[in-house]
C-alpha cells in the first residue's frame, strides 16, 4: 500500500522525563571492521503478489547479496544451501516470482541504480529474456491471475509519466494492453480474476482519492470511478483485493489520526471497518485461498504482525521464532507452511519456515557474519525528548557498550530520508558499525516523520529546513543530557532528505554540530523539484504541495537550499553520492562540495560510478562505512588518520 502519513499527540510519552536513557554498559568489548559487518548477508523473500514457494514446495524464491551483489536464489525448504538462479556481478538483481506450475521465475534489475527496472524471465534451463525491453522503460510486476495462465506487468513505455497495465500469457509471453492509464494515476493493484483495477489519485500531500476501473465494462463505464468521496483532506491507500474478488481492502485516515483498514464491497459499494489500532495499519494481505489474513501495525517504529485464520477468526501462533520484527510472510501452495523474514536490532533478516498446524519454526539462513559475536551488538531503545517548543520528538537510540560517565561517547544525530520517512527499529550494518566503534547514534523522527499520526506528519509542510531542522538541532541538548554522551562532540548524518538536513544544519545553524556526513542529499530545491524522474509525475503535485512549486515558490525554495548559503558552512563535511542517482542528481553534491571547499573547510567526497539513490553493492557499502568512520574519527574525535582517507571525484 502507498504509505499514509499519520500522528496522535496522545501516543507521545515523555519517557525521558523520568531520567537518563538506558545504556548497555558491558565489558569486555570486541570491535569489527566494516568489511566484517557487510559480510553479513541480506535476504528477502519473493514478491507477495507472486509465488514464493516452488510448485512442489521444495524451494523458496529469495534474493540475497551473498556474493556482494543481490541475485535470485532457490532456498531449499528442508534446509541447505541456496542455489543461484541469476549471477549478476555488477547490478542488483531481485527475485520476483515462481511460475505457478514449473521452475521458471521472473526477476527484476535496473541499470546500476538508475531505477529503470525491467522484468526478466528465467527458464528452467537457465535461459533469460527481457520481457520489458526499451531504453527508458521502467516496469514492475503486478501479480498473477488466479488461474495462473496470465501475469501482469506495468510499464511507462507509452508515456514516461504514466504506467499502463499489460497481461502476459504465461506460456507464449504474448502481451496485451489491459488498461491504458490516461489519467496518470498510481496503478496500485489488479484483482486476481483480472476484472478490477485500483488506482490512487494524488490531490495534495494530505489528500487523495481511490478510483476503480471495471475492465469488463466498455465505453464510458470503463473509465475510473471514484469510490472515496469525502470532504477536506483525507489520505487513502490500497492494500489488496480480497481473494474472492468481492471487496477492495484499502487504508484511510478519515476516522482518526491513524490509518485504518477498511473494505469496499465491489457489488454494493458498502464500506466497513476491518482493522483499527492506536498506530498505522501498515499492510493487509491474504493467503491465495483467503483462509489466512496477514496484517501489520507500525507500533512506535516496530512492526507488529498478526496472522488470522479467517474461518475461526483466531490468531495463528507460530512458535520458535526469535524476538524481532516479522517483515514478510509467504504461504506455500497448499497453505500448510509459511516462510517468514525475521529481524531484530542485533540480527539481520533471516528466513524461517513454519508449519501452520503447529511445531517449531526452523531457521533456514544465517545472515550474521559468524565472525561477529551478536552479544557485541547493541539493542536500541525508543527515546523521546521535548523539542524547542515542547513537542515530544521520538527517536531510536543506540548506546555503545563501552560508554560510561567516565568514558563518554561522541554522538551522531542520524536523520532519515523522505521527506516523511521514519527511522525504525531493526538491523543496520551501517549503524551497528558506528556504535561498535564507540559512537552513540540517535536516529531521530523529527516532526514531519510518518508513523506518529497525520497531525505530526504535516507539521513541517512548507516549513522544511525550519521546524524540522529545529527538532534536529534540539536533539543535541537531549544527547548532551545523557551522562554517557560527550555533548561537545556531536555529528549530524543522513541520506537523501536526511542528507539535505545535514547540509541545512551546517549552512543555517553552523555551530549546532561539529561535523556533517551528507549522503546524496538535496542542496538545491528548485533544481531537484524541476528534475524529478518522469515516473514520479503522479505524485508531483503532492510533492509541490508539501515542499513548494518551483514555478511559483522559487524564492522560498532558494531560501531553504543550502547551496545558496554554503558560505556559512565552517564545519568539516563528508559527501557521498551515486553517479546514477535519478532523484538527487550528482550535480547537487558536486556543487556543495565545491562551495564548501571554497571556504577552506575540510571536505571529503566519494562518488560511486555504479550506484543510484542508495548503495546496493557490498564493496561500495563497505567503502562508504569505512569513510564514515575514518572521517568521524579524524574530525569528531580528533584522531590522526592511520592512512589517507578514501577519495573520490
Amino acid at each position: 500500500m502507498r504509505h499514509v502519513r499519520t500522528f496522535a499527540a496522545g501516543a507521545m510519552i515523555a519517557a525521558l522525563g523520568l531520567g537518563l536513557a538506558a545504556c548497555n554498559r558491558e565489558t569486555p568489548h570486541q570491535t569489527y571492521t566494516a568489511q566484517q559487518f557487510y559480510e553479513t548477508t541480506s535476504f528477502s523473500l519473493a514478491s507477495g503478489d507472486g509465488y514464493a514457494f516452488s510448485s512442489d514446495g521444495a524451494n523458496i524464491l529469495i534474493s540475497s547479496d551473498a556474493t556482494g551483489v543481490y541475485n535470485a536464489y532457490a532456498l531449499p525448504a528442508a534446509g541447505g544451501d541456496p542455489s543461484a538462479l541469476t549471477n549478476s556481478t555488477t547490478t542488483a538483481t531481485y527475485a520476483v516470482t515462481y511460475f505457478p506450475n514449473d521452475g521458471r521465475i521472473l526477476y527484476s534489475t535496473d541499470g546500476g541504480g538508475d531505477e529503470l527496472t525491467h522484468i526478466y524471465l528465467r527458464t528452467e534451463d537457465g535461459q533469460t529474456r527481457d520481457l520489458t525491453p526499451g531504453e527508458r522503460v521502467k516496469a514492475a510486476f503486478a501479480g498473477w491471475r488466479s488461474d495462473g495462465a496470465v501475469f501482469y506487468v506495468t510499464t511507462n513505455e507509452r508515456n514516461p509519466q504514466a504506467f499502463d497495465l499489460y497481461s502476459y500469457d504465461a506460456t507464449t509471453y504474448q502481451r496485451t494492453l489491459v488498461y491504458q492509464n490516461n489519467e496518470g494515476y498510481h496503478l496500485n493493484d489488479i484483482s486476481s480474476d483480472g476484472r478490477w483495477v485500483a488506482l490512487v489519485q494524488d490531490i495534495n500531500s494530505a489528500n487523495n482519492n481511490i478510483h476503480l476501473v471495471d475492465l469488463n465494462a466498455t465505453g464510458v463505464a470503463r473509465r475510473p470511478r471514484l469510490i472515496s468521496e469525502h470532504a477536506g483532506n483525507i489520505e487513502h491507500g490500497i492494500y489488496t483485493f480480497t481473494p474472492d474478488n468481492s471487496a477492495l481492502v484499502y487504508g484511510t485516515d478519515e476516522h482518526g489520526e491513524f490509518t485504518q483498514a477498511w473494505t469496499y464491497n465491489l457489488s454494493t459499494g458498502a464500506k466497513a471497518s476491518l482493522i483499527t489500532a492506536d498506530w498505522d495499519v501498515m499492510n493487509v494481505s491474504f493467503s491465495r485461498s483467503g483462509r489466512y489474513r496477514v496484517s501489520s501495525i507500525n507500533a512506535d517504529a516496530s512492526t507488529q504482525l498478526t496472522i488470522t485464520d479467517t474461518q475461526s477468526n483466531a490468531t495463528v501462533a507460530v512458535s520458535g521464532l526469535p524476538e524481532g520484527d516479522i517483515t514478510q510472510v509467504r504461504f506455500n501452495r497448499d497453505e500448510t507452511q509459511i516462510a517468514v523474514l525475521v529481524a531484530s536490532d542485533t540480527s539481520p533478516s533471516n528466513v524461517f519456515i513454519a508449519d501452520l498446524a503447529g511445531g517449531e519454526a526452523r531457521r533456514l539462513t544465517n545472515a550474521l557474519n559468524p565472525a561477529i559475536d551478536e552479544n557485541m551488538l547493541v539493542t536500541a531503545t525508543v527515546e523521546r525528548f521535548a523539542s524547542y517548543d515542547g513537542l515530544q520528538i521520538p527517536g531510536i537510540l543506540y548506546c555503545p557498550r563501552t560508554a560510561t560517565a567516565e568514558n563518554r561517547a561522541p554522538a551522531i544525530v542520524l536523520v532519515h530520508g523522505g521527506p516523511g520517512g521514519q527511522s525504525r527499529r531493526g538491523y543496520s550494518a551501517q549503524v551497528q558499525h558506528l556504535v561498535n566503534h564507540g559512537y552513540a547514534v540517535y536516529a531521530i523522527n523529527n516532526r514531519g516523520s510518518s508513523g506518529y499520526g497525520k497531525t505530526f506528519y504535516h507539521l513541517d509542510d512548507r516549513r522544511h529546513g525550519d521546524v524540522d531542522l529545529q527538532d534536529v538541532v534540539a536533539s543535541r541538548a537531549f544527547l548532551a543530557s545523557q551522562d554517557w554522551v560527550d555533548g561537545d562532540k556531536v555529528a549530524i548524518m543522513g541520506g537523501s532528505y536526511g542528507g539535505y538536513m545535514v547540509a541545512a544544519a551546517l549552512a543555517f545553524q553552523p555551530d549546532a554540530f561539529n561535523v556533517g556526513v551528507n549522503i546524496f542529499g538535496v542542496t538545491n530545491w528548485p533544481r531537484t523539484l524541476t528534475s524529478i524522474p518522469p515516473w514520479w509525475a503522479a505524485q508531483r503535485q503532492a510533492l509541490y504541495d508539501e515542499l513548494g512549486d518551483p514555478a511559483t515558490d522559487a524564492e522560498r525554495l532558494r531560501a531553504i537550499s543550502p547551496l545558496f548559503h554554503a558560505s556559512n558552512i565552517n564545519k568539516p563535511l563528508l559527501v557521498v553520492q551515486g553517479a546514477n542517482d535519478p532523484r538527487v542528481l550528482q550535480v547537487e553534491s558536486d556543487e556543495i562540495v565545491a562551495a564548501v571547499r571554497a571556504n577552506n573547510v575540510p571536505v571529503e567526497y566519494i562518488v560511486f560510478p555504479d550506484e543510484g539513490h542508495g548503495f546496493q553493492r557490498r564493496d561500495n557499502r563497505v567503502t562508504a562505512s569505512e569513510a564514515y568512520l575514518a572521517f568521524l574519527n579524524q574530525y569528531l574525535k580528533g584522531e590522526t588518520p592511520a592512512a589517507a582517507p578514501a577519495s573520490g571525484s
